[in-house]
């Protein structure tokens, strides 16, 4: 039954749209019927909560959250025509009991720009030191620009369905922005990424975003065509950076950590990249063009690492929610006929470099006939440089497949993925210490960037057409000697910050 107080409440909040002045001492959280339907006009209730707990509720309007504290109860949906903008320094903390998530509907837009100085933090309700991945939803932005499947259904569970015509489409900004403990596993494999991005057009601002201690990808392109730079993957569950459904974007300088206790059951890689789930030969292509990325593979934070489902026990912040650990797999797997690129990058620590999966589509004819594109990219402490199947760690060449879809081996041939990795310009097996990393001067636990004198510093190539509109620098990896771009602003130990 719902409260008398609250109703009156939300109708006065209704036509005084400031409801962030007002008061109101109810912790009822049944909900607004307009919110459901028409949707409301006012977002933020008691002063600081944002949504009221339900997974329906819409907000209409335009708001700005003044810089504060606020707790987000339930799935909140920008809806198509509303404006969400959210000052530097704000914090908010996703509901755990709600499964808090807040989704920008394709038309709709929200403007979180922090500072280097004062970032957006999205993270967890929990008191520091019992924070763990899932403890709430995440964010999930969807646009009108194109994917290869028409209009779609955002993976994760809400309403939202993205995809249209508009490549310049604009949902806003995202800038210095933190995410933390996100992708909280509503139903069994139906976890919402820290940061998903449906369709997602070019109109729209993304730089400077940290994801960490997500329960699923780190960060999920469905489609779109939206630009990005400076994104940081910190100890995330499944993939680092997921490319599916014609994703065309340009995505420049990313550092990728991983934690060696933390592996999703359908074994953790770098990119993971598909055209379609089919691997359906259909336009537009997964074509993303990655340069400067730098991936911290397990073996790299963790000497004693064991890529066993007994060693990968989640560590200290296993959330025990259903969630299935597994095994850590490749730096770069690329399948189901994607077409991504990469660029002018580095990868260390992996069992496997890079897959290149032709189970489903033709994903390796793709990369002879030059239309996926993997140059001036340095491997250093994998165990193989290449594998051909999924699951499969050994360096041999995959043939076929049988009848149940098992892959058929060639033992007498190393896998074309490792022969086609090193026939390409600029690429490079290495090792830890001809790389020459430092990087004990910040919280990030391991060595990241290249020290002076370092090769990778004078390595790099931008003479590719796919590159032409990308800035153009002298290093490889997402870093060099002196600029540090993840100072100020990011996170390395947020389970035990002061929120």
């Amino acid at each position: 039954m719902k409260s008398k107080k609250f109703l009156n409440w939300a109708f006065i909040a209704l036509l005084c749209g400031a409801v962030t002045a007002c008061n109101n001492d109810d912790d009822n959280n049944d909900g607004v019927d307009d919110g459901k339907d028409q949707g409301s006009s006012s977002l933020v209730f008691d002063g600081n909560v944002i949504g009221n707990g339900d997974q329906e509720f819409v907000f209409s309007g335009k708001e700005t959250l003044t810089q504060g504290t606020y707790l987000l109860k339930g799935w909140v949906y920008i809806a198509d025509g509303a404006e969400l903008t959210i000052e530097p320094g704000t914090i908010i903390k996703g509901d755990k009991q709600t499964k808090a998530a807040l989704i920008v509907e394709p038309g709709g837009k929200l403007y979180a720009q922090g500072t280097a100085d004062k970032p957006i933090v999205f993270t967890s309700e929990e008191a520091k030191g019992n924070r763990r991945p899932g403890d709430w939803g995440g964010i999930i932005i969807c646009g009108n620009a194109r994917n290869n499947q028409g209009q779609m259904q955002i993976e994760g569970g809400p309403r939202t369905k993205h995809g249209g015509s508009n490549d310049a489409d604009n949902s806003g900004i995202i800038s210095y922005v933190r995410v933390e403990f996100a992708g909280y596993p509503f139903e069994r494999d139906k976890e919402i990424n820290g940061v998903t991005f449906g369709s997602v057009g070019n109109g729209t601002q993304v730089d400077h975003v940290q994801v960490s201690y997500c329960n699923d990808d780190s960060y999920e392109w469905f489609g779109g065509t939206v630009n990005a730079k400076y994104l940081v993957a910190y100890k995330g569950w499944d993939d680092e950076f997921d490319t599916d459904n014609g994703f065309s974007g340009k995505v420049q300088f990313c550092l990728s950590v991983r934690d060696s206790r933390i592996a999703d059951t359908s074994q953790s890689n770098g990119f993971e990249s598909d055209n379609c789930a089919d691997g359906a030969a259909i336009d537009p292509y997964t074509t993303a063009t990655f340069s400067n990325i730098t991936f911290i593979g397990p073996k790299a934070v963790d000497a004693n690492f064991e890529n066993t489902t007994d060693y990968i026990n989640g560590g200290e912040v296993y959330p025990n929610n259903g969630s299935a650990l597994g095994r850590f797999q490749a730096a770069m797997q690329i399948r189901r006929n994607s077409r991504l690129n990469c660029f002018n990058s580095i990868a260390i620590g992996y069992p496997i470099g890079l897959i290149l999966d032709n189970q489903k589509g033709d994903t390796q004819s793709a990369a002879t006939n030059g239309l996926l594109k993997l140059q001036n990219i340095w491997f250093a402490d994998m165990d193989v440089t290449g594998s051909d199947a999924n699951k499969s760690y050994d360096d041999v060449l995959v043939t076929g497949y049988d009848g149940d879809g098992k892959p058929i081996y060639d033992n007498t041939q190393t896998s074309f993925s490792s022969r086609f990795f090193l026939a390409q310009s600029g690429n490079k097996v290495s090792t830890l210490d001809e790389m020459n990393l430092s990087g004990a001067e910040t919280s990030v636990g391991t060595n990241y960037r290249p020290a002076a004198g370092s090769p990778l510093l004078s390595a790099a190539s931008f003479t590719d057409g796919k590159l032409a509109s990308m800035q153009q620098v002298s290093y490889i990896g997402a870093f060099d000697a002196n600029d540090n771009w993840i100072d100020g602003w990011t996170e390395f130990d947020p389970q035990n910050a002061d929120y």
